[in-house]
């Protein structure tokens, strides 16, 4: 199981020794902006559910496209 957790950066190291110190637990930090890319990934995908789900209106390519 992968969790991902939100942590003020004065408590960081400390919860971090503490992780390290349980022997089948694995953690690393992430950076910001790899955070903010997952934020990002998960939003656009909760998005496509609700575009699948009926529940929002999707727009068409090239609108999107002359968009950018």
């Amino acid at each position: 199981m992968k969790v991902l957790l939100d942590i003020p950066d004065n408590k960081a190291s400390s919860l971090m020794e503490v992780l390290r110190s349980i022997s089948y637990v694995k953690a690393k930090p992430l950076t910001d902006e790899k955070a903010l890319l997952m934020e990002e990934i998960k939003e656009a995908v909760e998005e496509i559910k609700l575009i699948k789900a009926g529940k929002k209106k999707a727009r068409n390519a090239e609108d999107f496209l002359n968009e950018l």
